[in-house]
């Protein structure tokens, strides 16, 4: 097992595909984009698989989550997902993505034994969308939504950041579109991993400002603390339910003791926090010859220094090198 000190236990995998993405988001890239990974230094599609293989049936990893950058990027994804959907015991598959090329993947990724997707989405409004994210493919990211939920990648769940002053106004607005249309909407506290290093929490729109937007037209309810587990997000049932809309709250309300991940970049690190400063490699190893048992003692060492949190409200907080687009979601 992925055990630290602290007693918690990595059982959730999230695999980087690719540094490389096809939309700007102001708050993680700057316009001009990033210098992206060398082709000779990114996990080919076999070492992805041999690590997951060894993740699953050594490690005791039981979810696996492949993001990006844009994962939809990457050729071989597909085959990488049907590779990994048969392995036993077999990991619930999830891709994170922006839902851009979705439309045309989505009934190919669900018969490869994807299981869901979670779709970045932050604004109902395509100019809004346009200035957000320096590109004009909203409606594209919209398709990408309905295609998905076609093809069965249910649920379908939305991931929004509100910025204040750009979408802020939109939050009620988003949640009843999803509402509607029968996704899952998941609220994220804009977190330090910027390219740009800018991140000022002062204009971050917190967990507490973002329930009193929703409180404004909605009744929300507190689902029970022990129904939440590992997972990242407070969910609230919407007007009695069915509906449900989560909070994840990096910043203000982090989550630390129950953190149950583990991360793999597209270059082979292992890292044991999304805001980790160091990183364990694997790459290396693997192109060195090493078995599968030496990989999964570099895996669990790894693991095993894990801090206590994060520590974004320590004032020696350091934001790591990596942005978000190169660590992975």
């Amino acid at each position: 097992m992925l055990l630290d000190t602290f007693g918690r236990q990595a059982v959730d995998l999230r695999v980087s595909l690719t540094d490389r993405c096809n939309l700007r988001c102001t708050y993680c890239m700057p316009e001009e984009g990033l210098q992206w990974l060398a082709k000779p230094d990114l996990l080919t599609d076999e070492e992805i698989v041999r690590l997951v293989t060894i993740a699953v049936r050594d490690l005791g990893v039981r979810e696996v989550r492949f993001t990006g950058g844009e994962p939809l990027l990457r050729p071989g994804l597909v085959a990488v997902v049907a590779a990994c959907s048969e392995l036993e015991p077999r990991p619930e598959l999830s891709l994170t993505t922006n839902g851009i090329g979705l439309a045309r993947t989505a009934t190919a990724l669900r018969e490869a034994g994807l299981d869901r997707v979670n779709v970045s989405l932050d604004t109902l409004d395509p100019e809004v969308f346009r200035t957000l994210t320096r590109r004009n493919r909203h409606q594209d990211v919209l398709d990408g939504l309905a295609a998905a939920e076609a093809a069965g990648l249910a649920p379908v769940k939305l991931n929004a950041v509100l910025m204040r002053g750009v979408n802020d106004h939109e939050a009620a607005d988003l949640l009843a579109w999803c509402l509607e249309k029968g996704y899952e909407l998941r609220f994220i506290e804009q977190m330090p991993l910027d390219a740009q290093h800018g991140w000022d929490r002062a204009s971050m729109v917190t967990a507490t400002e973002i329930l009193d937007l929703l409180q404004a037209r909605f009744a929300l309810t507190p689902e029970p603390s022990a129904r939440r587990g590992a997972a990242p997000a407070e969910r609230w049932l919407v007007d009695g339910g069915p509906g449900r809309v989560g909070v994840i709250a990096s910043v203000t309300r982090p989550f630390c003791r129950a953190c149950d991940r583990t991360r793999l970049t597209a270059d082979g690190q292992v890292r044991n926090c999304l805001f980790a400063t160091g990183e364990t490699d694997l790459r290396t190893a693997l192109r060195s010859g090493a078995d599968d048992a030496e990989l999964a003692g570099l895996w669990r060492a790894a693991m095993w220094g894990k801090k206590a949190g994060a520590g974004i409200d320590n004032p020696e907080f350091l934001q790591p090198e990596r942005p978000m687009s190169a660590i992975g979601g």
